[in-house]
């Protein structure tokens, strides 16, 4: 799957091998996307995410909430996606066994979750940090948050404005969004993720500032 778009924002070329990589770091979360089309759409976004930084592959970000703060004593940020992702269905199947008529599309929510941080290789890049701090008063600072820049890169790879609200939406910019019920399920699984891990002692913030990072 290749598109001008992709091209033109990926400044390295998206490979096989990535998307392999890629594929692999979201197991077995993935596969329980159905639809084979939205299952290579979330790795393709993955995949491009990742290119257009100095990272090269989603395990090489630090596991944390925010790249400034407390982060998971282990795993990666893979675990931290594929977690998210087996709490939101958890969460929709229980709610599905008493609330049938729940609208909860299964293929929207799964690929949400794996995609509702798609937007960190950018925000997290120490490459693109240490630009911005050297040059605030030209490029800004700080960087971009992760919502909006990964609701851009799902829209770009081709996936449905219904994964790209959830990758908007999930964080506190979603506050001011009329979440839908597969962004609100995210949400939580997000918050809950975090918050339960870091209140059981499972985190730890060892994050020094060294002024490019």
């Amino acid at each position: 799957m290749k598109s001008n778009a992709v091209s033109d924002l990926a400044q390295n070329e998206v490979s096989d091998k990535l998307r392999a990589t890629i594929r692999k770091e979201l197991q077995p979360e993935l596969d329980e996307i159905r639809s084979d089309t939205l299952r290579d759409q979330v790795v393709e976004a993955w995949a491009v995410a990742i290119a257009h930084t100095s990272f090269t592959c989603i395990s090489d970000l630090r596991a944390s909430g925010m790249w400034n703060t407390d982060r998971l004593i282990r795993g990666t940020q893979a675990d931290h996606l594929r977690g998210v992702a087996a709490i939101a269905i958890q969460i929709a199947h229980a709610l599905k066994q008493q609330f049938p008529e729940l609208p909860v599309d299964r293929d929207i929510l799964v690929a949400g979750a794996l995609c509702h941080d798609v937007g960190k290789p950018y925000e997290y890049d120490p490459v693109k940090q240490a630009r911005r701090k050297a040059q605030p008063s030209k490029a800004g600072w700080p960087i971009f948050r992760h919502p909006p820049y990964g609701m851009h890169v799902c829209l770009t790879v081709g996936l449905p404005d219904e994964v790209a609200q959830i990758a908007l939406g999930h964080s506190y910019e979603g506050e001011v969004l009329a979440r839908s019920p597969e962004c609100t399920i995210v949400h939580y699984a997000d918050k809950s993720y975090w918050q339960t891990l870091r209140i059981s002692g499972l985190m730890v913030d060892d994050y020094k500032d060294q002024g490019a990072a």
